[in-house]
């Protein structure tokens, strides 16, 4: 895991390239590289986890082709055992120069041989191009800048905007589409200039100014070829071996574990390959953890530690959310409403200082085996539809009248019941996606300048545009597909990349891992969410290992208290942005719309404690952007 960046064709590049890579210092203080042929330069920041020698330093010029790459390929010893036997000499043992070479084999041709996480560029001397190039699941990201026939790129998006700022226009859609989701999708970007690398595609940069994009991993091809497998398989024996690659290192290496399924799952393979692991897991204040009606995942989480020997430390949360609230927010890139972030980075924060590098997160499984509570609810919803109108409107008008909280506790179920009945009577698209965003078109609207209506019309096609992208008829797979494109790139990967490299951390997701996507589509719905039970699949599969006490246990939350945090640490700064806010007075957000959030918050009668939190974040990346542009 490291950082990357360069420069080709750019005015001034070598420079350029010196501080992009300084930016990124986090992501790799155990080495930095810079590499220089005419108009091409090329930076690397380097965390090293295999191979520590200087036979894995980068970036690697070899024999006319120069790399700069970010991530880990997990298949690198059989790809090696392949290349050598084609007459392949390597001069050391890192992936890196496997990854190189099979380059120089396949070029892009190759490039669906990949299995692991990666972004990365690559520079042929003789013929002066530059191929950019990012992973299948859209693990690792890459940003970059286009002027004249010249790109500049970089791991982070606050890289180029530090050193491009004053030409650089924010993005007022991205923006309106954040609002929409508390995260920007992975194909809008923040600035307007700026665009991500789609996952499982390359682009190719030649002298001339011409630019080649190509796809050589499509999710949707993946999960429609997966809805016409007839055969049988082993997902344990799938996702074990996935977890296996996912341990190779030459450094310590770690997980999360929340004592839910899917950290515990693979904590117990990996304790099985690695005696004696560690694990970290979070706890909450007392009182905190009793406002917001959280599970006590550290009961569970302690349970699993005992049973495979694993070496369990607990962080608790009880951070200075002033003070991590701005930096967590330049540390995400582009504005991201999720503080699961914070979580990440603390955990990550107490492994580095414990000397672990490497930690294993079970993301991904929710979204690719139907485990959020959104997906059962839309199942649900198509029964509820059903129900004579007679009897939905007095429990619809009672659940109205009831709090979400009072001054000191909430109401979890009540919480839940409210959500539900804003979606369960929508059709299909329009239903899953209010499952899950923060507001209804006519709400988000409502809280915009009445210029940005063409925005969000964009942004919500967009959304129906991708959740219609296939020719799926499994309705549960169908939702996994989509939250798979948007969700799990846009949100999770990205906050868990930024977070925990912001701790000079990598993480790593088997469960996101291309033989393990194969294998999750090829379940249908059906065996994905069982009467009321979803996920059941993975938990057949895990019952392999697992004790059903942790298999069947109730859905925990990788979250944070957001309700005790905004009612006490966070009000002042509420009341600050609602009336006085950047984003209030450039005429982007409508006061009187903020100020009714907060009253519906304050009276316990909406928990809008996810709106408030991500209008914060935005607010602290919207300062940050215009500070950028300041001369």
């Amino acid at each position: 895991m490291c950082g990357i960046a360069g420069a080709y064709f750019w005015p001034d590049g070598g420079p350029l390239t010196d501080r992009l890579t300084k930016t990124l210092a986090h992501r790799g203080p155990d080495g930095s590289g810079r590499y220089d042929h005419g108009e091409v330069h090329l930076g690397h920041r380097r965390l090293s986890i295999v191979d520590l020698t200087e036979t894995g330093a980068q970036p690697m010029v070899k024999d006319g082709l120069a790399l700069t790459y970010n991530g880990e390929l997990y298949n690198a010893p059989e790809l090696r055992k392949e290349l050598e036997a084609a007459g392949v000499r390597f001069r050391g043992t890192s992936d890196t120069e496997v990854l190189l070479e099979a380059w120089r084999k396949w070029g892009t041709e190759g490039l669906h041989r990949l299995r692991g996480m990666f972004a990365f560029g690559v520079f042929d001397e003789r013929s002066g191009e530059l191929v950019l190039v990012r992973d299948q699941l859209g693990i690792k990201p890459l940003f970059l800048v286009r002027h004249g026939k010249g790109v500049a790129f970089a791991s982070e998006l606050k890289a180029l905007a530090a050193e491009l700022g004053g030409s650089l226009t924010v993005d007022d859609t991205a923006l309106v589409a954040s609002l929409l989701y508390y995260w920007v999708p992975d194909g809008r970007c923040a600035f307007r200039e700026a665009e991500k690398l789609p996952p499982g595609s390359w682009a190719r940069f030649r002298p001339n100014g011409d630019v080649e994009r190509g796809t050589f991993w499509s999710l949707r091809q993946v999960a429609e070829e997966g809805a016409a497998y007839e055969g049988e398989f082993d997902l344990n024996a799938v996702i074990e071996d996935s977890t296996r690659k996912h341990l190779i290192a030459d450094v310590p290496v770690a997980t999360f574990l929340s004592g839910g399924l899917d950290s515990s799952y693979l904590t117990a393979l990996a304790a099985r390959e690695r005696p004696g692991i560690s694990a970290y897991t979070i706890g909450f204040r007392a009182e905190d953890a009793k406002f917001e009606a959280m599970p006590d995942d550290l009961m569970y989480a302690k349970k699993v530690a005992a049973k495979f020997g694993v070496d369990l430390h607990e962080i608790e949360i009880a951070p200075q959310v002033l003070d991590l609230l701005p930096r967590m927010t330049y540390h995400l890139d582009e504005p991201i409403g999720d503080p699961a972030a914070i979580n990440s980075y603390l955990i990550c924060t107490a492994a580095r200082e414990a000397g672990v590098k490497v930690m294993l997160s079970g993301m991904g499984a929710d979204e690719l085996f139907a485990g959020y509570r959104k997906h059962l609810a839309n199942k649900i919803a198509v029964r509820y539809q059903r129900v004579p109108g007679l009897v939905r409107r007095p429990v619809e008008s009672l659940v109205d009248r009831l709090p979400v909280a009072t001054s000191k506790r909430g109401f979890r179920s009540v919480r839940f019941a409210k959500r539900f009945l804003s979606f369960a009577e929508l059709p299909e698209e329009t239903a899953f996606r209010r499952s899950y965003t923060m507001y209804d078109q006519a709400e988000l609207a409502g809280l915009l300048n009445p210029d940005l209506a063409g925005a969000v019309d964009d942004v919500i096609t967009e959304h129906a545009d991708t959740y219609h992208d296939n020719t799926l008829s499994d309705f549960v797979n169908r939702m996994c597909l989509a939250d798979s494109r948007l969700f799990l790139p846009g949100l999770n990967l990205a906050y868990t990349d930024r977070s925990s490299m912001a701790a000079s951390t990598e993480v790593r997701t088997p469960f996101v891992d291309i033989e393990v996507v194969k294998a999750a589509f090829r379940i249908p719905g059906d065996k994905k969410i069982v009467k009321r039970q979803g996920k059941m699949a993975l938990k057949e599969a895990a019952l392999s290992i697992l004790p059903a006490e942790i298999v069947h246990r109730p859905k925990g939350l990788f979250s944070a208290p957001l309700r005790a945090w905004m009612s006490r640490d966070l009000a002042p700064l509420v009341r600050e942005v609602t009336n006085e806010g950047e984003l209030v007075k450039a005429g982007f957000l409508r006061r009187e719309a903020l100020r009714k959030l907060v009253d519906e918050d304050a009276s316990g009668q909406q928990d809008r404690s996810k709106h408030l939190w991500h209008i914060l974040t935005l607010e602290y990346w919207y300062r940050g952007a215009v500070s950028a542009r300041t001369p």
